[in-house]
C-alpha cells in the first residue's frame, strides 16, 4: 500500500509496548485473531462496486455481522478483481 499504514500500525504497537512498560512477549499473546476469509471476485469490466445491487448485497452482509464483524471490500489495483475480506466471532 502506498498509504504506510503498516508503518502507522507498527508505530502504534510500539508506543504502546514503551507506555506499558513490558516486553512484547508479555503483551501480543493478548491478542486473539478473529476468523477470516479472503476472496477474489472476477469481474469483467465496468465498476462493480459502484452497481446499486452490489450495494444492497454489501449492506445485507455488512448487516447479518450486527457489527460484530467486519468487511473490506476493495477493488483490486492490478486485476479485474474485487478483494473481499470478512472477519467475524464467527466462522460461518
Amino acid at each position: 500500500a502506498t498509504t504506510g499504514d503498516g508503518l502507522v500500525a507498527a508505530l502504534q504497537i510500539l508506543a504502546e509496548l514503551v507506555w506499558a512498560g513490558a516486553p512484547a512477549s508479555e503483551l501480543l499473546h493478548r491478542f486473539e485473531p478473529l476468523p477470516q476469509l479472503l476472496k477474489n471476485v472476477r469481474f469483467a469490466g465496468g465498476k462493480p462496486l459502484e452497481a446499486e445491487a452490489v450495494k444492497a448485497v454489501i449492506a445485507e452482509a455488512e448487516a447479518e455481522l450486527k457489527g460484530k464483524g467486519r468487511l473490506v471490500i476493495r477493488p483490486s489495483g492490478t486485476e479485474p478483481v474485487i478483494r473481499v475480506m470478512a472477519e467475524g466471532d464467527d466462522p460461518a
